[in-house]
């Protein structure tokens, strides 16, 4: 026995057919038994949380099963269970997806299997994370990340690293109150913002939240 209890869920995504995954029993579970989780900074509250399926991850993966991802090179970051990732992945896009959690891995993996598909590349880190084999990505993307101030910039200076001179950044976020602030970090580093409402239903339970779109387009050479 892993210690947790997981359940396999069908999930609807508007444009593709479902996707099966596996999560998380409930937000009740917790293990870690060699201590990876806190070294990492988890907390036993905060454990479950990357093995549940969220409504913004949900929206997120929407905007990936129509966007048109040819040619880009495209991170998620904090993953969790990277449904958006998956979607994007059996488009045929070069998608990486990254988290800190230790057991994101092997849940993606699963998922992968469960849904008839290859590898997929992955990343294990936190946004203090420095990689330069990581590279540069045209797009990317993230659901529900900003759940701290994040007063250091942390997340804003790890895009600022791994996007490419010109790049898109997109944010599915349920209206938490630290939007305001990430947006200013990335107006720092040249991001000019676009936001749209992604009011939606889920399962009969109503969606309030919002589409960020960060821009930057790269200077025109002398």
């Amino acid at each position: 026995m892993p210690g947790y209890l997981v359940k396999l869920e069908s999930i609807a995504i508007t444009g593709v057919a479902n996707i099966q995954i596996r999560s998380l029993l409930d937000r009740e579970q917790f293990s870690d038994p060699l201590g990876e989780a806190e070294a990492m900074g988890i907390s036993s509250a905060a454990w479950p949380l990357f093995g549940l399926v969220w409504p913004s991850g949900r929206v997120l993966a929407g905007e990936m099963a129509v966007r048109d991802l040819a040619g880009l090179r495209i991170l998620e970051v904090g993953c969790g269970l990277a449904i958006a990732s998956l979607i994007a992945h059996r488009r045929l896009a070069d998608v990486t997806a990254s988290d800190c959690h230790p057991l994101a891995r092997s849940f993606i993996n699963e998922n992968l299997r469960l849904n008839g598909l290859p590898p997929m590349k992955y990343l294990t880190g936190d946004w203090a994370t420095h990689s330069e084999a990581l590279g540069r990505f045209d797009l990317i993307i993230g659901s529900d990340v900003l759940y701290e101030r994040d007063e250091r910039g942390q997340l804003a200076g790890f895009i600022q690293r791994h996007a490419a001179p010109s790049a898109e950044v997109l944010i599915v976020d349920p209206d938490r109150g630290n939007r305001p602030h990430f947006s200013r970090h990335m107006k720092h580093n040249g991001f000019t913002l676009t936001e749209t409402r992604a009011d939606c239903e889920h399962e009969a339970v109503a969606y309030r939240g919002r589409l960020l779109r960060y821009l930057r387009e790269a200077p025109l050479a002398a």
